[in-house]
């Protein structure tokens, strides 16, 4: 069975001065986090204080590269079937995504995907991922 994902509406990205320099990376096509100063651990979602040791962090450039961590291919109660996903990036953080531009009935737990960029109607740009 095949079913391919298709293009939902997106909400407007919420902007303060917290996560402007996230949305102004992804604008340009790259995906960022938070890195711990003190412990070196990744954090996602992106936040100015580490929530492991409450040390300062700094902003990285991810690769946008990772693998499927969890899966669920919504199709019932919904007007477009869409999948949601727990990608956990080579970087060592994982995030809740969807996973576009691909047969939702091929993803699989441990398959290999790359962040995608997606126009918002704000002129911001959010972050997915679709198979490598």
């Amino acid at each position: 069975m095949t079913l391919m994902s298709q293009d939902r509406p997106l909400a407007p990205a919420i902007v303060d001065a917290a996560t402007a320099p996230f949305w102004d990376r992804t604008k340009a096509g790259v995906l960022s986090f938070r890195r711990c100063t003190a412990c070196s651990k990744p954090n996602w979602y992106p936040r100015p204080v580490c929530p492991f040791c409450f040390g300062d962090t700094a902003w990285e450039d991810s690769k946008g590269a990772g693998e499927i961590y969890s899966l669920s291919v919504t199709r019932r109660g919904v007007p477009i079937p869409y999948a949601i996903a727990y990608v956990r990036l080579d970087e060592g953080f994982t995030m809740l995504t969807n996973v576009v531009d691909c047969d939702l009935d091929a993803l699989r737990i441990g398959q290999r995907v790359k962040a995608v960029f997606k126009d918002m109607p704000d002129g911001n740009k959010a972050v997915f991922f679709t198979p490598a």
